[in-house]
């Protein structure tokens, strides 16, 4: 048996394989181009005790999917999200959802799904689709509420908050926006400058007509009068806020007016849902789900607009953040207030009610016969014996250390061919005069000339071999032009001695091109062999086992074949990519020798043609002036 220790340091490499065995299923697929999905469950039995029996927990409303790395492969899906799909329990109707925030770089978002009435006490299934690179968007916010919706505000804008609802109730002026808020972006209420929401028929209402509102706030000061939402005056009006921290209403009807009795504080810094429903002459508030007051007054008519985070004078407004604002001219039951309060927090709670299953993978082809060959990858590596698990980790190590080297010898071979493209296209013009160069100024020679003044070009140009040989070059000429009073150009053995010192830089230079492949070579020779040493131990184990017992049933032979063999499969992964990337790097590296050696060949012809000797100088002027003549 290997021990857990080893086995937990080299599961990793079969992740994919447990991954494709856990990703079969006996469910029916939606549809095949779809490759990836997850059943959620919004489960009522938890509300039970909150609820009363027989009320609906859900009227057909929408329910707040989250999703982050830990439940949703964002690198699968597209960039948008526009690939998401929810599709019911009957594995045919598609469900209406709009996105609130996707955001694929930091794996988050708040997703918007509109599910079946969900009865007290019962559960509804639904399935999340995605990973279809070519699916269209089909969100829709505007489909996702019922009639009955008048209002919702996500504040994810930038701007003034816009109403999700086909209402268009957006507000008329712009507040602070917060980032990271409950669910997504929200809005910071400083206790003055409210965000004014217009009135509309949508929004107008008469004298105790039914009325839903409901919120997420966060206080974060105490105030004794700290108002979050409010419209009209004392006579006719009505006003949400907290006093001290006790939240409370206040219904302002002439001899009908009254304000909620009093309750427990609400803790400062803490996010609580606050909802207001209004029905047959009682008016109702409840915190976090629980009914926390009632008032037999009715809400009174509507025909101004509503302030939000102030009152009418345009202060005693609450001071911290509000998210989720929603307003119906209908009066919620008490388990869709329950709901909203529990599957919206985030909290441990709301992981009981809204259940994320685990993940299938591939529809329709998904169960092909290909990926049940890969899932007896997983099966087969369960039986393999401790040998076994030693060539494996042998031929991971190799597999990492080659890969590693690889990665790093492409980055390399990137900059030196950046570098001498850029080197070469700078040569051609002093190569035309060799002289141009100061040989007693290194800045000169190190800009070639003063060709290249950019010391990012300067630095480019460092990374290319060609750059190092034509410097030694240069520093040979500079150390014989100093050392020669009165310099007469470069005689033959000069030039020799200098083509040696070039023909050395490039035996470096080489070294160092061919630093690290020799972890690809032994990759290339020692996988196999690895693999075939852990494959012939097994094979020996599972041959003495069998002369042990006496069994010779094939069920009692194949998996230690097997298993035995999954390390010549290991050996061979490592030496085929191996011998692949080392033949690629290898013609690369050819090609920059080549032109090393043709760069030196080019240089020495250029050095003897412009420092010849004086005697040669002197002899070609003459004859020159005899041709003239």
């Amino acid at each position: 048996m290997v021990s857990p220790r080893l086995r937990s340091l080299l599961q990793p490499v079969l992740g994919l394989i447990a991954f494709a065995a856990s990703s079969l299923t006996a469910h029916a697929w939606w549809n095949d181009e779809w490759s990836l999905r997850r059943e959620l469950t919004v489960d009522a039995t938890a509300l039970a005790a909150t609820a009363p029996a027989g009320t609906d927990a859900s009227d057909a409303r929408p329910v707040l999917v989250r999703l982050h790395d830990g439940n949703f492969q964002f690198p699968q899906a597209q960039e948008s999200g526009a690939d998401l799909r929810f599709v019911a329990a009957d594995e045919k109707t598609v469900l209406v959802h709009h996105i609130e925030r996707y955001d694929s770089l930091l794996n988050e978002a708040f997703v918007w799904v509109k599910i079946p009435a969900l009865k007290s006490g019962a559960k509804v299934s639904f399935w999340l689709y995605y990973g279809n690179a070519q699916a269209p968007a089909v969100a829709d916010s505007k489909a996702t509420y019922d009639e009955a919706t008048r209002l919702v505000y996500h504040f994810g804008e930038t701007g003034a908050p816009f109403d999700a609802t086909r209402n268009v109730n957006n507000a008329a002026n712009a507040g602070t926006p917060v980032v990271g808020s409950l669910i997504g972006p929200g809005y910071r209420l400083i206790g003055s400058g409210p965000v004014r929401i217009p009135v509309s028929d949508s929004l107008k209402r008469a004298n105790g007509e039914a009325y839903t509102w409901s919120a997420w706030i966060k206080p974060t000061a105490e105030a004794a009068r700290a108002v979050v939402y409010s419209w009209g005056d004392r006579d006719n009006g009505f006003e949400i806020g907290l006093a001290k921290g006790v939240p409370y209403f206040e219904v302002h009807d002439g001899a009908a007016s009254g304000r909620s009795p009093v309750g427990a504080p609400l803790a400062l810094g803490a996010w609580k849902h606050l909802a207001v429903v209004s029905a047959e002459g009682v008016t109702t508030l409840f915190v976090d789900g629980a009914v926390y007051a009632k008032l037999d007054r009715p809400v009174p008519s509507l025909t101004d607009g509503a302030l939000l985070g102030a009152d009418a004078t345009g202060g005693n407004g609450l001071v911290g953040e509000i998210d989720e604002l929603q307003i119906s001219n209908t009066a919620r039951s008490v388990g869709w207030v329950k709901l909203a309060a529990v599957t919206e927090s985030g909290s441990p709670e709301s992981q009981k009610v809204f259940i994320y299953g685990a993940e299938e993978a591939a529809g329709g082809g998904g169960h092909s016969a290909m990926l049940e060959h890969v899932m007896l990858f997983g099966d087969i590596a369960q039986d393999m014996m401790f040998d076994g698990w030693i060539a494996v980790g042998c031929c991971v190590i190799m597999m990492v250390v080659g890969w590693v080297v690889a990665l790093k010898k492409f980055a390399y071979l990137k900059r030196t061919e950046k570098g001498t493209a850029e080197f070469l296209r700078r040569w051609k013009t002093v190569s035309s005069d060799l002289t141009v160069i100061d040989h007693g100024d290194a800045a000169n020679v190190k800009s070639l000339g003063g060709t290249v003044a950019d010391e990012d070009l300067q630095a480019l140009m460092q990374e290319s071999p060609l750059y190092h040989i034509y410097h030694i070059g240069s520093e040979e000429i500079h150390q014989r032009i100093i050392s020669k009073r009165g310099f007469n150009g470069l005689s033959g053995r000069s030039i020799t001695a200098i083509k040696a010192s070039l023909d050395a830089g490039l035996t470096r230079e080489v070294h160092r091109l061919n630093s690290g492949l020799v972890s690809l070579t032994i990759g290339i020779a020692g996988g196999p062999y690895v693999g075939l040493m852990g494959t012939v131990v097994g094979v020996m184990i599972t041959f003495a086992v069998i002369a042990k017992t006496g069994q010779v049933e094939v069920n009692s032979i194949a998996p230690g074949i097997a298993s035995a063999l999954l390390a010549t499969v290991f050996g061979l992964l490592v030496a085929i990519p191996a011998l692949f990337l080392y033949s690629f790097l290898n013609s690369r590296i050819k090609d920059a020798v080549s032109d090393m050696q043709l760069f030196i060949d080019e240089f020495i012809t250029k050095m003897a043609e412009f420092y010849p000797e004086t005697d040669a100088r002197n002899a070609t002027a003459n004859k020159q002036e005899n041709a003239a003549r």
